[in-house]
């Protein structure tokens, strides 16, 4: 018999799609949403209006539901710190305070590994990783100090874990291809030299299945609670390849790498001077944080979260690379 479950970001690109894979298997949905949905719901969900930043809004949409799946999050490469740990860490902070409260029985908890990245080579690094406590990456930040709350809530009555989904992609992404494409087809994109950088991105399906997979080994009594999963595609390749491929996928023009890491780091430190000097609010065209990523290598050890979640891609990077260029069919990529 399937759970009712709070699933918080359902109306994002992650939070969709694990609703989706939630119904499916039998389980039933309550949507914790800031507005109303525009579309009708599919059978099986029902919706709370509320907010992470209101505590007061929280316990109406946790009352009677048996596990929470915290979606929910500010994302992004620039901004103020303090906007970012209002939202992801103590909004995650009072849902587990209501969660627990209520008596919420699962907690599972969408994190990412940049909660380990300090800019240095992870090159299959498994969840023994070292916590970064860089502060002036405001979002990485705030998820490791949400990651560590989440974990350390973890108790008999209330099971917790977080997954760490590496770089998400696929059909209606409205994060990662858009960028890359909007770039691409306005000159803006720039590839590192001297690699290979090898990264291992996540197929959306492949993350939506893995919070069901974890949510149900939770409640199965597997030894999962307490603990942190990276969550990946199992195919790292090197970051110019990858890239190049998604903008082909998506009909964007190629780019060939041009920039030394030493130049793209000294570029990216003197534009962030220069958009904290005049304290611009618009993000800038790189960050220290994005040019570290685009040259350094970030791929992770899968084993613990095959050997006790269970965990195997459903989409090979081949396959999701055709999804998306089927989605795209007829559209090109300025359109985003």
């Amino acid at each position: 018999m399937g759970m009712k479950i709070l699933l918080t970001g359902a109306n994002g690109f992650v939070g969709g799609r694990v609703s989706k894979f939630l119904l499916d298997r039998g389980h039933q949905v309550r949507q914790l949403r800031r507005q109303p949905p525009v579309d009708e719901l599919p059978a099986g969900v029902e919706t709370v209006i509320g907010d992470l930043t209101n505590g007061q809004t929280l316990p109406a949409a946790v009352e009677g539901v048996e596990a929470v799946i915290h979606c929910a999050g500010l994302t992004g490469m620039w901004g103020d710190l303090s906007t970012y740990l209002e939202t992801n860490t103590m909004g995650t902070v009072r849902l587990l305070e209501t969660a627990r409260r209520e008596k919420v029985k699962y907690f599972v908890y969408t994190s990412t590994p940049s909660v380990v990245h300090s800019g240095l080579d992870l090159a299959g690094v498994d969840e023994t990783a070292s916590y970064s406590l860089d502060s002036t990456q405001p979002y990485a930040y705030s998820k490791m100090l949400a990651e560590r709350m989440v974990l350390w809530a973890n108790g008999p009555d209330f099971k917790t874990l977080a997954l760490r989904p590496h770089l998400i992609w696929g059909p209606g992404d409205p994060h990662l291809l858009p960028r890359l494409a909007q770039r691409a087809v306005r000159g803006r994109l720039f590839l590192f030299t001297k690699g290979p950088y090898l990264v291992d991105a996540t197929y959306i399906d492949n993350a939506a299945i893995a919070h069901v997979q974890a949510l149900e080994k939770l409640a199965s009594g597997a030894p999962a609670d307490g603990q942190a999963f990276f969550i990946a595609q199992g195919q790292p390749m090197d970051i110019n390849q990858l890239v190049n491929r998604l903008l082909a996928a998506v009909g964007a023009p190629m780019v060939p790498a041009r920039i030394p890491k030493w130049l793209g780091l000294s570029l990216a430190g003197s534009i962030e001077r220069f958009w904290r000097f005049f304290k611009l609010s618009s993000e800038p065209p790189v960050t220290i944080f994005t040019a570290r990523q685009m040259s350094s290598s970030h791929w992770y050890n899968l084993g613990k979260a095959q050997r006790i979640l269970g965990y195997r891609p459903l989409v090979s990077l081949e396959d999701g690379l055709r999804r998306v260029a089927e989605s795209r069919i007829g559209q090109k990529p300025q359109d985003w």
